[in-house]
């Protein structure tokens, strides 16, 4: 499991628009903040997506970048940044099962339309010297935190300089 304070693990997908996302090269001025959707089938993925993309400039504000990855094929990838409205959210996709279990991530077999297994929610804050902040994981498709509450959070501990907790 990881903990706060400890290095994440390599993280390198593609994005949709061609090029590579690879943590290790994130220079954030304060966070970057992944977040791990189960996929195009998840209507409360789309939900938190669009919900995310609407916060974009805030999140830059506060000296945040952000990337949205799910282990989607790239076609089916595109087709969720075609239909969802997620306009300037980077979107990776591929993201493979045994990478997601190093990262703590729940996986679930897909029933009835869901792709054969896919990962659930994960969103990490990681410091930009790559050391795992916060993290919130789920079982399911809900409980997730909203945006504004991560936005918020992320100006309280960069102004206090509050402390990465939870690593005892």
């Amino acid at each position: 499991m990881l903990k706060p304070r400890q290095d994440t693990p390599e993280l390198s997908v593609p994005l949709i628009n061609g090029t590579r996302w690879e943590l290790s090269k994130q220079n954030p001025e304060s966070f970057t903040v992944i977040v791990f959707y189960r996929g195009l089938h998840c209507p409360k993925c789309k939900q938190q997506l669009e919900d995310i993309k609407d916060h974009l400039d805030q999140l830059s504000k506060v000296g945040a970048n952000i990337v949205a990855i799910s282990s989607d094929t790239e076609e089916i990838a595109k087709q969720t940044y075609e239909q969802w409205n997620i306009e300037g959210l980077p979107i990776g996709y591929g993201f493979p099962i045994e990478e997601a279990r190093k990262w703590g991530l729940f996986i679930s077999k897909g029933i009835k339309d869901e792709p054969e297994m896919f990962t659930e929610p994960g969103i990490f804050i990681i410091k930009n010297n790559g050391k795992l902040y916060a993290s919130s994981i789920q079982t399911m498709p809900f409980a997730r935190p909203h945006i504004k509450e991560i936005i918020g959070a992320i100006k309280f501990v960069t102004e206090k300089k509050y402390p990465a907790r939870g690593e005892a």
